[in-house]
């Protein structure tokens, strides 16, 4: 029997369209970088708006630091007071690159498909 697969805890985060992309921007470049995945969830246009500004600014956070951040958009049907909406959801999740060390987890580091490859 092999050992479970050990996955590092996701973290969620809730965008307004009231919300400061520079402290949402703080929060997912400070996730990334330990290595915690990140979901962003926006429901509607403003929010959106929002949460696309973060994820450009986090990759002004990280690139210098070697860590470039990939997003895949997705949509999620949620329940608010209630009632049926639809969010979108943003994975942000880290490509690193050359000269940049993965998060430990558990005392291992964790492979990455490109480093598989060479």
């Amino acid at each position: 029997m092999t050992a479970p697969e050990h996955k590092p805890e996701i973290g969620c985060l809730k965008v307004s369209s009231k919300s400061s992309p520079a402290s949402v921007a703080g929060a997912i470049a400070g996730m990334v970088k330990d290595g915690v995945g990140v979901e962003i969830q926006a429901v509607g246009a403003g929010a959106v708006n929002q949460a696309v500004k973060a994820i450009a600014i986090s990759r002004g956070f990280l690139s210098p630091v070697g860590i470039e951040i990939a997003c895949v958009p997705s949509f999620a049907d949620i329940v608010i007071e209630g009632e049926y909406r639809t969010a979108i959801r943003f994975a942000v999740e880290p490509r690193y690159t050359r000269g940049v060390s993965m998060p430990v987890v558990d005392g291992e580091a964790e492979a990455h498909p490109s480093d598989l490859a060479h």
